[in-house]
Protein backbone atom coordinates (compact mmCIF):
# COMPACT_ATOMS: atom_id res chain seq x y z
CA UNK A 1 0.00 0.00 0.00
CA UNK A 2 2.60 2.41 0.88
CA UNK A 3 4.49 1.54 -2.07
CA UNK A 4 1.42 2.01 -4.41
CA UNK A 5 0.90 5.57 -2.86
CA UNK A 6 5.14 6.32 -3.31
CA UNK A 7 4.68 5.16 -7.06
CA UNK A 8 1.39 7.37 -7.16
CA UNK A 9 3.39 10.90 -5.97
CA UNK A 10 6.58 9.75 -7.62
CA UNK A 11 3.93 10.12 -10.99
CA UNK A 12 2.54 12.82 -10.33
CA UNK A 13 5.82 14.91 -9.82
CA UNK A 14 6.57 13.68 -13.07
CA UNK A 15 3.64 14.39 -14.96
CA UNK A 16 2.65 18.15 -13.46
CA UNK A 17 6.10 19.46 -15.54
CA UNK A 18 5.60 17.98 -18.53
CA UNK A 19 1.63 19.07 -18.62
CA UNK A 20 2.81 22.75 -17.78
CA UNK A 21 5.46 22.42 -20.80
CA UNK A 22 2.76 21.40 -22.78
CA UNK A 23 0.30 23.99 -22.00
CA UNK A 24 3.15 26.55 -22.58
CA UNK A 25 4.35 25.64 -25.97
CA UNK A 26 0.96 25.35 -27.22
CA UNK A 27 -0.92 28.22 -25.72
CA UNK A 28 2.09 30.61 -27.27
CA UNK A 29 -0.17 30.33 -30.80
CA UNK A 30 -2.88 31.80 -28.79
CA UNK A 31 -1.43 35.67 -29.01
CA UNK A 32 0.94 34.94 -31.69
CA UNK A 33 -1.11 37.45 -34.01
CA UNK A 34 -1.13 40.56 -31.58
CA UNK A 35 3.02 39.98 -31.14
CA UNK A 36 3.21 40.53 -34.54
CA UNK A 37 0.46 42.80 -35.05
CA UNK A 38 1.81 46.04 -36.40
CA UNK A 39 3.60 44.07 -38.86
CA UNK A 40 0.25 42.91 -39.72
CA UNK A 41 -0.97 46.05 -40.54
CA UNK A 42 1.98 47.17 -42.33
CA UNK A 43 2.44 43.81 -44.40
CA UNK A 44 -1.30 43.37 -45.58
CA UNK A 45 -2.21 46.69 -45.14
CA UNK A 46 -4.97 46.42 -42.43
CA UNK A 47 -6.62 48.59 -40.32
CA UNK A 48 -5.79 49.98 -36.98
CA UNK A 49 -9.25 48.13 -35.33
CA UNK A 50 -7.46 45.04 -36.66
CA UNK A 51 -6.25 44.67 -33.24
CA UNK A 52 -9.27 43.68 -31.71
CA UNK A 53 -11.15 41.71 -34.58
CA UNK A 54 -7.83 39.72 -34.57
CA UNK A 55 -7.95 39.27 -30.98
CA UNK A 56 -11.33 38.58 -30.75
CA UNK A 57 -11.20 36.09 -34.39
CA UNK A 58 -8.65 33.61 -31.82
CA UNK A 59 -11.45 34.04 -29.06
CA UNK A 60 -14.81 33.14 -31.33
CA UNK A 61 -12.70 30.19 -33.00
CA UNK A 62 -11.72 28.71 -29.35
CA UNK A 63 -15.30 29.59 -28.16
CA UNK A 64 -16.94 27.62 -31.58
CA UNK A 65 -14.04 24.62 -30.74
CA UNK A 66 -15.78 24.57 -26.92
CA UNK A 67 -19.43 24.69 -27.65
CA UNK A 68 -18.41 21.37 -30.32
CA UNK A 69 -15.89 19.50 -27.59
CA UNK A 70 -18.17 19.78 -25.00
CA UNK A 71 -21.47 19.32 -26.93
CA UNK A 72 -19.88 16.33 -28.08
CA UNK A 73 -18.09 15.47 -24.99
CA UNK A 74 -14.95 14.61 -26.58
CA UNK A 75 -12.81 14.71 -23.69
CA UNK A 76 -14.02 12.26 -21.78
CA UNK A 77 -15.26 10.10 -24.15
CA UNK A 78 -11.54 10.05 -26.41
CA UNK A 79 -8.12 9.67 -24.19
CA UNK A 80 -7.27 13.39 -23.47
CA UNK A 81 -3.55 13.40 -24.53
CA UNK A 82 -4.64 12.19 -27.99
CA UNK A 83 -7.18 15.01 -28.46
CA UNK A 84 -4.97 17.19 -26.99
CA UNK A 85 -2.19 16.06 -29.63
CA UNK A 86 -4.34 16.57 -33.02
CA UNK A 87 -5.50 20.09 -31.22
CA UNK A 88 -1.82 21.01 -31.12
CA UNK A 89 -1.08 20.11 -34.53
CA UNK A 90 -3.96 21.24 -36.32
CA UNK A 91 -3.90 24.68 -34.36
CA UNK A 92 -0.08 25.06 -35.38
CA UNK A 93 -0.63 24.25 -38.97
CA UNK A 94 -3.39 26.94 -39.14
CA UNK A 95 -1.05 29.19 -37.04
CA UNK A 96 1.86 28.71 -40.16
CA UNK A 97 -1.38 29.55 -42.87
CA UNK A 98 -0.36 33.15 -41.87
CA UNK A 99 2.37 32.99 -43.41
CA UNK A 100 0.84 32.91 -47.03
CA UNK A 101 1.58 36.12 -49.19
CA UNK A 102 -1.85 36.54 -50.37
CA UNK A 103 -3.54 36.60 -46.97
CA UNK A 104 -5.83 40.23 -46.55
CA UNK A 105 -7.98 40.86 -43.84
CA UNK A 106 -10.50 37.96 -44.11
CA UNK A 107 -8.03 35.33 -44.65
CA UNK A 108 -6.47 36.08 -41.39
CA UNK A 109 -9.49 36.21 -39.84
CA UNK A 110 -10.39 32.58 -40.49
CA UNK A 111 -6.88 31.66 -39.55
CA UNK A 112 -7.07 32.84 -36.53
CA UNK A 113 -10.42 31.52 -35.92
CA UNK A 114 -9.34 28.14 -37.09
CA UNK A 115 -6.65 28.40 -34.83
CA UNK A 116 -8.68 29.55 -31.68
CA UNK A 117 -11.29 26.25 -32.37
CA UNK A 118 -8.23 24.28 -31.91
CA UNK A 119 -6.87 25.86 -28.78
CA UNK A 120 -10.50 24.27 -27.46
CA UNK A 121 -8.43 20.99 -27.62
CA UNK A 122 -5.38 22.40 -25.72
CA UNK A 123 -6.12 24.36 -22.64
CA UNK A 124 -9.57 23.03 -21.26
CA UNK A 125 -8.15 19.64 -22.23
CA UNK A 126 -5.13 20.56 -19.99
CA UNK A 127 -7.13 21.29 -17.43
CA UNK A 128 -9.18 17.81 -17.71
CA UNK A 129 -5.53 15.59 -17.76
CA UNK A 130 -4.68 17.75 -14.58
CA UNK A 131 -8.21 16.98 -12.92
CA UNK A 132 -7.49 13.30 -13.96
CA UNK A 133 -4.34 13.26 -11.86
CA UNK A 134 -4.54 15.11 -8.93
CA UNK A 135 -7.46 14.60 -6.55
CA UNK A 136 -6.18 16.91 -3.82
CA UNK A 137 -4.08 19.56 -4.25
CA UNK A 138 -5.80 20.41 -7.84
CA UNK A 139 -5.79 23.73 -6.73
CA UNK A 140 -2.20 24.36 -6.81
CA UNK A 141 -1.47 21.89 -10.16
CA UNK A 142 -4.50 24.13 -12.03
CA UNK A 143 -1.80 27.20 -10.56
CA UNK A 144 0.85 26.35 -12.18
CA UNK A 145 -0.64 25.15 -15.53
CA UNK A 146 -2.91 28.62 -15.90
CA UNK A 147 0.47 30.01 -14.96
CA UNK A 148 1.65 28.26 -18.29
CA UNK A 149 -0.91 29.90 -19.90
CA UNK A 150 -0.09 33.26 -19.19
CA UNK A 151 3.35 32.95 -20.20
CA UNK A 152 2.46 30.92 -23.71
CA UNK A 153 0.03 34.08 -24.09
CA UNK A 154 2.98 36.47 -23.27
CA UNK A 155 5.69 34.38 -25.56
CA UNK A 156 4.77 35.87 -28.69
CA UNK A 157 5.28 39.67 -27.80
CA UNK A 158 8.98 39.03 -26.15
CA UNK A 159 9.55 37.01 -29.08
CA UNK A 160 9.06 39.33 -31.33
CA UNK A 161 10.55 42.12 -28.88
CA UNK A 162 14.01 40.60 -28.98
CA UNK A 163 13.26 39.51 -32.90
CA UNK A 164 12.60 43.07 -34.20
CA UNK A 165 15.90 42.91 -36.25
CA UNK A 166 13.96 39.63 -38.18
CA UNK A 167 11.07 39.00 -40.07
CA UNK A 168 7.65 39.00 -38.13
CA UNK A 169 7.42 34.97 -39.90
CA UNK A 170 9.99 34.07 -37.61
CA UNK A 171 7.54 34.51 -34.52
CA UNK A 172 4.80 32.24 -36.20
CA UNK A 173 6.97 29.34 -37.05
CA UNK A 174 8.70 29.43 -33.58
CA UNK A 175 5.34 29.25 -31.77
CA UNK A 176 4.05 27.39 -34.64
CA UNK A 177 6.99 24.72 -33.40
CA UNK A 178 6.69 25.15 -30.33
CA UNK A 179 2.87 23.67 -30.10
CA UNK A 180 4.18 20.50 -32.30
CA UNK A 181 6.41 20.18 -29.80
CA UNK A 182 4.12 20.65 -26.82
CA UNK A 183 1.59 18.10 -28.40
CA UNK A 184 4.27 15.45 -28.75
CA UNK A 185 5.23 15.45 -25.25
CA UNK A 186 2.17 15.20 -24.04
CA UNK A 187 0.88 12.26 -25.95
CA UNK A 188 4.15 9.88 -25.79
CA UNK A 189 5.25 11.10 -21.96
CA UNK A 190 1.73 11.72 -20.52
CA UNK A 191 -0.79 8.77 -20.40
CA UNK A 192 -4.61 9.07 -19.01
CA UNK A 193 -4.49 9.71 -15.53
CA UNK A 194 -6.09 7.33 -12.48
CA UNK A 195 -8.93 9.47 -11.90
CA UNK A 196 -9.77 9.34 -15.38
CA UNK A 197 -13.77 8.10 -15.56
CA UNK A 198 -14.46 7.81 -19.03
CA UNK A 199 -17.86 8.68 -20.28
CA UNK A 200 -18.37 5.93 -23.00
CA UNK A 201 -21.71 7.52 -24.34
CA UNK A 202 -22.48 10.92 -26.33
CA UNK A 203 -24.50 12.83 -23.73
CA UNK A 204 -25.82 16.36 -25.67
CA UNK A 205 -27.77 17.16 -21.86
CA UNK A 206 -24.26 17.63 -20.22
CA UNK A 207 -24.39 21.55 -21.22
CA UNK A 208 -27.41 21.90 -19.44
CA UNK A 209 -26.83 19.38 -17.12
CA UNK A 210 -24.07 20.87 -15.40
CA UNK A 211 -25.45 24.15 -14.02
CA UNK A 212 -27.98 22.15 -11.96
CA UNK A 213 -25.73 22.72 -9.29
CA UNK A 214 -26.04 25.30 -7.73
CA UNK A 215 -22.03 25.70 -6.65
CA UNK A 216 -20.97 24.96 -9.69
CA UNK A 217 -23.18 27.80 -10.69
CA UNK A 218 -21.79 30.24 -8.29
CA UNK A 219 -18.13 29.30 -9.36
CA UNK A 220 -18.91 29.76 -13.35
CA UNK A 221 -20.69 33.20 -12.63
CA UNK A 222 -17.22 34.05 -10.74
CA UNK A 223 -15.23 33.13 -13.74
CA UNK A 224 -17.54 34.85 -16.36
CA UNK A 225 -16.84 38.17 -14.66
CA UNK A 226 -13.11 37.46 -14.21
CA UNK A 227 -12.79 36.97 -18.19
CA UNK A 228 -14.93 39.75 -18.88
CA UNK A 229 -11.55 41.75 -17.67
CA UNK A 230 -8.73 39.24 -18.63
CA UNK A 231 -8.62 39.36 -21.90
CA UNK A 232 -8.99 42.95 -22.80
CA UNK A 233 -6.76 43.67 -20.39
CA UNK A 234 -3.98 41.53 -22.08
CA UNK A 235 -5.03 42.67 -25.49
CA UNK A 236 -4.88 46.33 -24.60
CA UNK A 237 -1.91 46.23 -22.61
CA UNK A 238 0.62 47.79 -25.63
CA UNK A 239 -3.08 49.97 -26.09
CA UNK A 240 -2.15 51.16 -22.78
CA UNK A 241 1.51 51.71 -23.26
CA UNK A 242 1.47 53.70 -26.56
CA UNK A 243 -1.24 55.96 -24.99
CA UNK A 244 0.74 56.98 -21.99
CA UNK A 245 4.12 57.57 -24.63
CA UNK A 246 1.06 59.78 -25.89
CA UNK A 247 0.32 61.75 -22.72
CA UNK A 248 3.78 61.89 -22.00
CA UNK A 249 6.01 62.47 -24.61
CA UNK A 250 9.42 62.01 -22.55
CA UNK A 251 8.50 58.35 -22.05
CA UNK A 252 10.42 56.09 -23.98
CA UNK A 253 9.00 52.53 -23.64
CA UNK A 254 10.04 49.48 -25.07
CA UNK A 255 6.26 48.17 -25.65
CA UNK A 256 6.77 44.84 -26.93
CA UNK A 257 8.94 43.40 -24.25
CA UNK A 258 6.98 45.53 -21.21
CA UNK A 259 3.82 43.89 -22.84
CA UNK A 260 5.52 40.58 -21.98
CA UNK A 261 6.40 41.31 -18.81
CA UNK A 262 3.15 42.60 -17.59
CA UNK A 263 1.09 39.74 -19.01
CA UNK A 264 3.68 37.17 -18.00
CA UNK A 265 4.02 38.21 -14.56
CA UNK A 266 1.02 36.86 -14.12
CA UNK A 267 2.23 33.19 -14.32
CA UNK A 268 4.01 33.50 -11.13
CA UNK A 269 0.69 35.13 -9.45
CA UNK A 270 -0.83 31.73 -10.55
CA UNK A 271 1.47 29.63 -8.77
CA UNK A 272 1.66 31.70 -6.15
CA UNK A 273 -2.07 31.19 -5.36
CA UNK A 274 -2.45 27.72 -5.88
CA UNK A 275 -0.37 27.74 -2.88
CA UNK A 276 -2.20 29.99 -1.10
CA UNK A 277 -4.99 28.13 -1.88
CA UNK A 278 -4.29 25.31 0.08
CA UNK A 279 -4.56 27.43 3.12
CA UNK A 280 -7.20 29.84 2.50
CA UNK A 281 -9.20 27.96 0.22
CA UNK A 282 -9.47 28.51 -3.52
CA UNK A 283 -12.92 30.75 -2.48
CA UNK A 284 -11.15 33.04 -0.32
CA UNK A 285 -8.23 33.23 -2.65
CA UNK A 286 -10.55 33.76 -6.16
CA UNK A 287 -12.14 36.49 -4.32
CA UNK A 288 -8.94 38.76 -3.15
CA UNK A 289 -7.63 38.77 -6.54
CA UNK A 290 -10.68 39.70 -8.30
CA UNK A 291 -11.18 42.24 -5.47
CA UNK A 292 -8.00 43.48 -6.31
CA UNK A 293 -7.89 43.60 -10.39
CA UNK A 294 -11.47 45.16 -9.66
CA UNK A 295 -9.76 48.28 -8.07
CA UNK A 296 -7.13 47.96 -10.61
CA UNK A 297 -10.07 49.17 -13.28
CA UNK A 298 -11.63 51.59 -11.01
CA UNK A 299 -8.43 53.57 -10.13
CA UNK A 300 -6.59 52.81 -13.69
CA UNK A 301 -7.56 56.57 -15.04
CA UNK A 302 -5.84 58.09 -12.67
CA UNK A 303 -2.66 55.97 -13.30
CA UNK A 304 -2.12 57.51 -16.46
CA UNK A 305 -2.02 61.13 -15.61
CA UNK A 306 0.90 59.99 -13.34
CA UNK A 307 3.63 61.55 -14.52
CA UNK A 308 6.40 58.79 -13.60
CA UNK A 309 7.19 56.05 -15.47
CA UNK A 310 8.31 53.26 -12.90
CA UNK A 311 5.06 54.36 -11.29
CA UNK A 312 3.17 53.34 -14.07
CA UNK A 313 4.71 50.43 -15.02
CA UNK A 314 4.29 49.43 -11.42
CA UNK A 315 0.88 49.44 -11.41
CA UNK A 316 0.51 47.93 -14.24
CA UNK A 317 2.72 45.15 -13.62
CA UNK A 318 -0.01 44.90 -10.03
CA UNK A 319 -2.85 44.54 -12.31
CA UNK A 320 -0.96 41.67 -14.49
CA UNK A 321 -0.51 40.10 -11.32
CA UNK A 322 -4.07 39.92 -9.68
CA UNK A 323 -6.10 39.67 -13.34
CA UNK A 324 -4.85 36.05 -13.34
CA UNK A 325 -4.62 34.90 -10.23
CA UNK A 326 -8.15 33.61 -9.57
CA UNK A 327 -8.55 32.30 -12.66
CA UNK A 328 -7.04 28.37 -11.72
CA UNK A 329 -9.05 29.17 -8.61
CA UNK A 330 -12.74 29.55 -10.57
CA UNK A 331 -11.10 26.20 -12.57
CA UNK A 332 -10.57 24.71 -9.17
CA UNK A 333 -14.04 25.25 -7.97
CA UNK A 334 -15.65 24.56 -11.22
CA UNK A 335 -13.84 20.98 -11.59
CA UNK A 336 -14.72 20.25 -7.73
CA UNK A 337 -18.28 20.61 -8.08
CA UNK A 338 -18.54 18.79 -11.85
CA UNK A 339 -19.96 15.45 -11.68
CA UNK A 340 -17.27 13.41 -12.48
CA UNK A 341 -18.08 11.79 -15.42
CA UNK A 342 -18.55 15.01 -17.23
CA UNK A 343 -15.58 16.88 -15.44
CA UNK A 344 -13.74 17.51 -19.11
CA UNK A 345 -16.82 18.88 -20.58
CA UNK A 346 -18.03 20.81 -17.65
CA UNK A 347 -15.11 22.62 -17.61
CA UNK A 348 -15.32 23.44 -21.80
CA UNK A 349 -18.81 24.83 -21.31
CA UNK A 350 -17.30 27.25 -18.65
CA UNK A 351 -14.59 28.02 -21.12
CA UNK A 352 -16.97 28.28 -23.89
CA UNK A 353 -19.67 31.11 -22.27
CA UNK A 354 -16.17 32.72 -20.65
CA UNK A 355 -14.52 33.35 -23.67
CA UNK A 356 -17.52 34.10 -25.41
CA UNK A 357 -17.47 37.14 -23.12
CA UNK A 358 -14.09 38.31 -23.46
CA UNK A 359 -15.51 38.97 -27.57
CA UNK A 360 -17.65 41.70 -26.22
CA UNK A 361 -15.51 43.38 -24.14
CA UNK A 362 -13.22 43.30 -26.27
CA UNK A 363 -15.29 44.42 -29.25
CA UNK A 364 -16.53 47.47 -26.43
CA UNK A 365 -13.04 48.82 -25.98
CA UNK A 366 -11.75 48.03 -29.50
CA UNK A 367 -14.95 50.09 -30.48
CA UNK A 368 -13.97 52.92 -27.95
CA UNK A 369 -10.43 53.05 -29.07
CA UNK A 370 -11.23 53.88 -32.43
CA UNK A 371 -13.99 56.01 -32.05
CA UNK A 372 -12.09 58.21 -28.77
CA UNK A 373 -8.75 56.47 -27.41
CA UNK A 374 -9.14 57.56 -23.49
CA UNK A 375 -8.04 56.33 -20.50
CA UNK A 376 -11.26 56.15 -19.05
CA UNK A 377 -12.58 53.38 -20.97
CA UNK A 378 -10.85 50.27 -19.06
CA UNK A 379 -13.63 51.91 -16.15
CA UNK A 380 -15.55 49.38 -17.79
CA UNK A 381 -13.61 46.34 -17.17
CA UNK A 382 -14.47 47.01 -13.79
CA UNK A 383 -18.40 45.56 -14.83
CA UNK A 384 -17.16 41.90 -14.86
CA UNK A 385 -15.80 41.61 -11.40
CA UNK A 386 -18.22 43.42 -9.93
CA UNK A 387 -20.56 40.75 -10.56
CA UNK A 388 -18.23 38.27 -10.18
CA UNK A 389 -17.84 39.29 -6.50
CA UNK A 390 -21.81 39.27 -6.12
CA UNK A 391 -21.88 35.76 -6.82
CA UNK A 392 -18.72 34.60 -4.89
CA UNK A 393 -20.51 35.98 -2.32
CA UNK A 394 -23.43 33.54 -2.89
CA UNK A 395 -21.35 30.73 -2.68
CA UNK A 396 -20.97 28.84 0.74
CA UNK A 397 -18.91 26.38 0.80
Amino acid sequence: MVSDQLTASNIKKRILPLIVFSQFCCTSLWFAGNGIMIDLITDFNLSQSSLGHLTSAVQLGFILGTLTFAILTVSDRFSPSKVFFASAVLGALFNLSMLFDFNNFISLMSFRVLTGFFLAGIYPVGMKISADYYDKGLGKALGFLVGALVLGTAFPHILRGYLYTFSWHYVIIVTSILAITGGLVMIFLVPDGPYRKQSMTLDVSAFSKVFKNSSFRAAAFGYFGHMWELYAFWAFVPVMLKYYTVLHPESQLNIPILSFFIIAIGGLSCVVGGYISQYIGAKKTAYTALLLSCLCCLVSPLMFEVNSIPGFISFLLFWGIVVIADSPMFSTLVAQNADAKIKGTALTIVNCIGFTITIISIQILNTIYNLANTNYMYLLLAIGPILGLVALSKKKS
